[in-house]
């Protein structure tokens, strides 16, 4: 990286404000069945059951996940220009390819979709070895901070999506998407510029990754990133259909709205994390993020009066303790890998998270307790996980020689 007085700030802020709108409008892409899952699920839509409504749910997810280890790798290659652009590009047809499955009323076809969907949300990948090449180590954690906040993306699917079908029609709301991916794109092409110092990476994609995957720091945070933006994803997508079967909330427009105030918090909390984690160092925020979770999904299983808003403060709870925990994990990616292989070990990371927020809907389908309405079981996997997420924070990650120094002093 280039001294800190060579660097141009207005460019800095510039591009990461860049990123970040490309992150956001790619997640809103990402995000855009959960929204309408009540809605698919209906006796005059598909007629989906609990477990069929979770995979629906679930399989954006898949590809949003493990394409993120695809595209950590080429962003180094290509920079981060590239990448976003194409990544928009790409997005904006099967968006509208969603909505013809819709009004086919097919299931299968949105399955198969909604795979291929999954690609808008590889994006995070493409904006974290983009900005560490813009940015000093020492603001790195601000920078991740403030561009893991376009997970907004989701508050802004869960409460405009909705809404969106009601004022303009459910086919038009995809192509008003579709039309700000492509629009989006072009701004990144035009605008958007990589760091000074950044080079094309071209040594071998694959040699790089298995690099990646042999060092520590590759698995330990791949962990944590999965209970931390894991448990978030999980949650921003899933709430409508929770909201629904638990507190039987089925208006879309009042679960969007809900939901949206879970993303909203989460992404506040991100770039909190990633400062408090330049400042205090990201070991205590995650294991305090972790240990937070844990705690309030205890809550949640009791399930809190939506009535009287205590609901509403658990999840908001919550939401502040994943979105935290998201920006305080980067920002350990951040300055604990070699900087060599920040893109690889970003891609495997991204996409644990991304299948940390995979699995639960699964299993929160195949547990669901109609009889009862309950989630007691899924939610009891939640604290488990989380809480042990909490103990390998404090414990099972050896300190560094900052660490151990800042702790002698």
């Amino acid at each position: 990286m280039t001294a800190a007085a060579q660097i141009d700030k207005s460019a800095q802020t510039r591009n990461l404000v860049l990123a970040t709108v490309a992150f956001t409008i790619t997640f809103w892409a990402w995000n855009l069945i959960a929204p309408l899952a009540t809605f698919y699920a209906g006796s005059e839509q598909m007629s989906l059951d609990a477990t069929q409504k979770s995979i629906l749910i679930a399989v954006p997810i898949l590809v949003g996940s493990l394409g993120r280890i695809v595209v950590g790798v080429l962003t180094p290659r290509f920079g981060g220009r590239v990448m976003f652009t194409v990544l928009l590009l790409i997005s904006a047809p099967f968006v509208l390819l969603v909505a013809v499955a819709g009004s086919l009323k097919s299931f299968p076809m949105m399955i198969v979709i909604g795979f291929f969907l999954g690609i808008a949300g590889t994006s995070f990948a493409a904006g974290i070895p983009f900005l560490n090449s813009w940015y000093e180590a020492h603001r790195r954690g601000f920078a991740t901070g403030i561009f893991g906040a376009g997970m907004g993306g989701t508050a802004l699917s869960a409460f405009f999506t909705p809404r969106f079908r009601e004022w303009f029609g459910y086919f038009p709301t995809h192509v008003v998407i579709a039309v700000a991916l492509v629009a989006m794109a072009a701004v990144c092409w035009t605008f958007m510029r990589d760091a000074p110092s950044w080079s094309p990476n071209t040594e071998p994609a694959f040699p790089k990754l298995f690099d990646a995957m042999k060092l520590p720091i590759t698995w330990q945070m791949s962990f944590l990133y999965a209970a931390a933006f894991g448990g978030f994803v999980a949650f921003s997508t899933y709430l409508p259909t929770y909201l629904a079967d638990v507190y039987d909330i089925v208006d879309l427009k009042s679960a969007g709205a809900r939901t949206a105030g879970f993303a909203i918090a989460a992404v506040i909390a991100r770039p909190l994390g990633g400062v408090l984690s330049d400042k205090f160092g990201p070991r205590i925020i995650t294991a305090i993020s972790c240990g937070g979770a844990a705690v309030l999904a205890v809550w949640m299983i009791s399930k809190p009066d939506v009535h009287t808003g205590l609901a509403a403060v658990d999840f908001i709870l919550m939401a502040l303790m994943m979105g935290m925990g998201s920006g305080a994990v980067f920002a350990w990616v951040a300055v604990a890998s070699p900087p060599a292989r920040v893109g690889a070990v970003t891609g495997v990371v991204g996409a644990a998270g991304g299948l940390g927020g995979f699995f639960p809907p699964l299993v929160m389908g195949a547990t669901y307790n109609a009889d009862a309405h309950s989630y007691t079981i899924g939610l009891a996997l939640l604290v488990a996980f989380a809480a042990v997420a909490c103990l390998f924070t404090l414990f099972g990650i050896p300190r560094s020689a900052d660490e151990k120094e800042k702790a002698a002093a």
